[in-house]
């Protein structure tokens, strides 16, 4: 008798998770998709192109709110909780409603993991917001100077056409604009394709990691929020964030991270406070013991001088929403420049503003919100009716490239500085033999 399930995801790792456990498998039938975290998901379908022979309707994604009628009307034996960067207690509440629904819950880890032909080396992070971008590019860099060809396969944000997303190459900025990327997945993308890097994305990673591996000597995983790799890694490198001590233990699937890591680093050492450092390197050493650890500094580089100006700081939407980063590049290059930093909150029009109440916590920062063409107009509206003298952006991606911004700026960027011996390059000679 098929076992009836849901997956509970937010456009990423649940299609993931179907794909390879699901997907043309006779023994389950999946009745649904639950969607929450990304704005715009839910009222879609999964589609049969990609849901394979057993679903010739696709699957439909709904609300999460929806879980407990969905289980009662459908008879749900199994509900796959498919997101990331949750708090161990919200995971166990969902967990508890599912249970009390009549359910079982699941989470899957090495059965979903993708085997390569090619090394693999997976760059994950314990949060949202650690610098996981900053450290593949440092990554890859080095490997190319060991003469390899890489191809970065990137974690998936598939908010678009799903049918059209099923195996995305990125190769010029202009690969962005025929993808119809969002802001969240320019941030992404972006820093990579400047860098020369070739960067696959998508949602069947199965067909994705087979091109990749036509192309390259070493794949490289780049993470999202704080997710375990969908590839099987044979170097597994995990960077935590002093600025949230204890963070690192407490959110999943971030700690299972942690305990799996071959390398952890400790980033941002140089902005956070010795005591977060401390905290963070304690619990490394207690929930894996035989990890490597390189402490890492993120140096702040821009042009302009802002100091003593109003100025209004844009920084990644994901890493101060639901990553709960208090702030970022921005607001610390800001700070130390000795700009007055205003409240973007009275300026704030539309989805920005749902955004706000969404995430009440926000201090005086503005998340760049860019999941739909409707986020980036009200994001667009929002800076340009503040009043501030300047602009600071924090984000990965310049800004003012996406949007129209009638007000002078200022781009923040930041690199991985690791801080002493043992440093990146040590830990790839040695993977490479060399």
């Amino acid at each position: 008798m098929k076992k009836k399930v849901i997956i509970m995801g937010a456009a990423g790792r649940d299609f993931h998770d179907f794909n390879t456990r699901f997907r043309d498998n006779a023994d389950y039938e999946v009745v649904a998709f639950t969607a929450t975290q990304i704005p715009d998901i839910e009222g879609r379908k999964y589609p049969t192109e990609l849901a394979g022979s057993l679903y010739p309707q696709g699957i439909p994604i709904v609300a999460e709110s929806e879980l407990p009628n969905l289980i009662k009307k459908h008879g749900v034996d199994e509900v796959t909780f498919s997101y990331s960067d949750v708090s161990f207690s919200y995971l166990m509440d969902r967990a508890s409603l599912i249970l009390s629904c009549g359910a079982d819950f699941t989470l899957l880890s090495k059965h979903v993991m993708l085997p390569s032909t090619k090394p693999v080396i997976a760059i994950c992070a314990t949060r949202t917001g650690c610098g996981k971008s900053q450290t593949t590019c440092r990554v890859a860099d080095i490997l190319k100077r060991h003469g390899k060809k890489i191809a970065v396969v990137r974690h998936p944000m598939p908010y678009g056409d799903l049918r059209k997303q099923a195996c995305q190459k990125y190769e010029t900025l202009a690969d962005m604009k025929k993808h119809k990327c969002t802001i969240e997945e320019m941030e992404e993308y972006e820093p990579h394709i400047v860098a020369g890097n070739i960067l696959f994305a998508g949602v069947d990673y199965e067909k994705i990691l087979h091109e990749a591996e036509k192309i390259a000597d070493v794949i490289l995983w780049d993470g999202g929020n704080n997710d375990i790799p969908f590839f099987r890694p044979n170097l597994h490198i995990v960077v935590t964030d002093p600025h949230r001590p204890g963070t690192e233990i407490s959110y999943h699937p971030g700690e299972t991270n942690l305990r799996m890591a071959d390398v952890v680093i400790i980033n941002k050492i140089d902005t956070a406070h010795p005591e977060g450092t401390t905290e963070v390197r304690k619990n490394i050493r207690t929930y894996n013991p035989r990890a490597l650890i390189i402490h890492a500094a993120s140096p702040l580089s821009y042009k302009g001088d802002f100091a003593g100006k109003r100025a209004l700081v844009v920084e990644d939407g994901p890493t101060v929403t639901h990553g709960d980063m208090p702030y970022g590049a921005g607001f610390v290059a800001a700070q130390n420049a000795g700009a007055f930093i205003i409240d973007p909150h009275p300026f704030a029009v539309g989805t920005i503003r749902e955004t706000y109440a969404k995430y009440p916590k926000l201090p005086n920062i503005l998340p760049a919100m860019g999941y739909s063409d409707r986020q980036i107009r009200d994001l667009e509206k929002t800076i340009n009716s503040s009043d501030a003298e300047v602009v600071v952006i924090g984000t990965p991606i310049d800004l003012s490239r996406i949007i129209k911004i009638k007000k002078p700026s200022v781009r923040v960027r930041y690199d991985l500085q690791e801080i002493g011996k043992p440093d990146l390059e040590d830990v790839i000679g040695k993977f490479l033999g060399a």
